[in-house]
Order: C-alpha cells, then sequence, then structure tokens
C-alpha cells in the first residue's frame, strides 16, 4: 500500500512529546541512589512464601494492578459524589476505603519493583511517589471531612486524584512501554510450529547441563538428565526474559540467574517468584543415530 505523503505530519504530535519525557525519566541514573539500595532492602525482607502470594503466582499474573482498582475506584467514585449535594458521608467513607485499601496495593507493588531492571525501577520510583503522594492527600481529605471543613477537603481530594493520575499514566508506561510485569515468553508460541527442530546430537548434552539450542527462532534450554531423560524448555524467562541456560539446574528444576525465578524442567511450571507465568516446554525425542530433536508441546 502506498503511503500518501501529503498526509504524513510535519511535527510530532504533543503526545509524542509526553511518551518522550515518560521514556526519559527512565535514563534518569540519578534515581539509582535511591532505587538501588531501596530494591536491595526491599528484597531482603524475610517474607517466604508470602512473597509469591504477593506477587501473584497463584493468580498466574501479578496482583499488584488488580489491587489498585481499588483505591483508585474509591477515590474516583469519592470524586463523583463530591459533586452532588447532600452526600459528604458516604463520600468520607470511599476516601477512607481507598486509604486503606492503597497500602496492600503498595505492597505488592513494592515486591514487584525491587524484581525489575535499572530503568524499570527508575519510573516505578516515580510511580510509587506520585502514589504515595496520593494516598498522603486522600488521608489529609479524610481528616478535613471530619472535621467539617468540606471545601479543604474536597480540594484535597481532587489534588489526590491528580497524582493518582500521574501516577497511573507511569504505571502504565512501565507496564506497556517498558514491559514490566507482562508475559516475557507469549510469543513463543507465534514463533514456533508445530514440527520437529532438530538440536543437536546426543552427546553434546551432558547430563545435568543445561545446554541452549535454537528451534527455528525461539532459543530452547535443553537438558539431559541423570535417568537419560531429556527436557527442554524455551530459553528467555517469562518474567524478565533472563538466560535460563546460564541458571542452576538443581531438583528438577532451573533457577533463573537474573531474579531467581524457579521453573520446573518437566513442564515449565512456576515454582518461585518473582515470574508468574510459566515457561513453554517442549517434547523432546532421540532418532536413530542420536540425533535430538524437540518439538512444542502443549504448553506451548
Amino acid at each position: 500500500m502506498r503511503i500518501d505523503e501529503t498526509a504524513v505530519p510535519e511535527r510530532a504530535p504533543v503526545s509524542a512529546a509526553v511518551v518522550r519525557s515518560l521514556d526519559h525519566v527512565g535514563q534518569l541514573t540519578g534515581l539509582d541512589l535511591v532505587a538501588t539500595p531501596l530494591a536491595r532492602l526491599v528484597r531482603a525482607f524475610p517474607l517466604g512464601r508470602f512473597r509469591d502470594i504477593a506477587h501473584g503466582l497463584p493468580l498466574g499474573h501479578p496482583l499488584h494492578p488488580a489491587l489498585v482498582l481499588l483505591p483508585l475506584g474509591s477515590w474516583l467514585s469519592a470524586a463523583a459524589l463530591d459533586t452532588v449535594p447532600g452526600t459528604r458521608r458516604p463520600a468520607r467513607f470511599l476516601v477512607g476505603a481507598g486509604v486503606l485499601t492503597a497500602a496492600p496495593a503498595a505492597v505488592t507493588g513494592w515486591l514487584d519493583w525491587a524484581e525489575l531492571h535499572a530503568e524499570q525501577r527508575r519510573t516505578g520510583l516515580v510511580h510509587a511517589v506520585a502514589g504515595s503522594a496520593a494516598t498522603a492527600l486522600y488521608a489529609a481529605s479524610w481528616v478535613e471531612r471530619g472535621r467539617g471543613r468540606t471545601v479543604r477537603a474536597k480540594a484535597l481530594g481532587f489534588l489526590g486524584l491528580a497524582a493518582a493520575g500521574a501516577g497511573g499514566m507511569m504505571g502504565g508506561h512501565l507496564a506497556y512501554r517498558q514491559g514490566a510485569g507482562t508475559n516475557k515468553a507469549a510469543s513463543v508460541a507465534h514463533l514456533v510450529a508445530d514440527r520437529w527442530y532438530p538440536v543437536g546430537q546426543l552427546e553434546d548434552f551432558p547430563v545435568g547441563r543445561a545446554v541452549r539450542r535454537m528451534a527455528g527462532e525461539v532459543p530452547v534450554l535443553v537438558v539431559r538428565e541423570a535417568d537419560g531423560r531429556m527436557l527442554a524448555l524455551a530459553d528467555r524467562c517469562s518474567h524478565l526474559a533472563g538466560p535460563l541456560s546460564d541458571g542452576r539446574i538443581f531438583a528438577g528444576c532451573v533457577q533463573c540467574p537474573w531474579h531467581a525465578s524457579v521453573f520446573r524442567l518437566t513442564d515449565g511450571a512456576v515454582v518461585r517468584g518473582p515470574a508468574t507465568a510459566p515457561q513453554p516446554s517442549f517434547r523432546v525425542t532421540v532418532r536413530p543415530g542420536g540425533e535430538v530433536c524437540v518439538a512444542p508441546s502443549d504448553t506451548v
């Protein structure tokens, strides 16, 4: 299809400048002075299995975006009631509910944030500051509503809503522009055909060692176990695309070298987060003559 060159704008739209500004936040290396030690502190908390629950492992996707809906929904509803006479009590209730539900949303957000790349953590830090500002403004609004200072309380509430909106924009940029929280292995199903891919000879795979091979355009981790079984997973971690073939093999699992997610080699199930999406697995066969081939399984 031929493009009408006269329809191409001479200048980039204003929205492009906004996106460039948001992109710039991820390049502000000065934020690392706060982000790096803070991420280290968050990762050091002895949370045990609660950490996987907070990441959203039982749901199969991050929990934080779902919990964020609770304070945002409460505050947006309160803002709507603030424009209607005679709704002071329900509006105050919603403001308070938003402040209370912001706490678990923040906890899950911080735990996810600590396991991101540096540029994502910078954007996430600004996102968290905006969310904290919104919570503080709404907490102050709740107090002022209790004192009967309606005009001041509403003003604080609308400022809080603006801060929450700015934080939401940063969160959307973090997720959809920078790819935080999305399944990095989702494209595997669209890149491999339902056929066998030769990946080497049997002697190329030492027992208990991770070997990286290609199945078409997809890198694959192949492991030969002591009992002779051959197991294979997509090599790029579903969390942030870390190379699993550089990770540790133990107890029938592989641990990502970047953020320590653990996947079961037999089927790619997540044993430990921060990953929440399973790793696509491959069938393996050894043909006469020792040629090893892989093909996508039902999980791809």
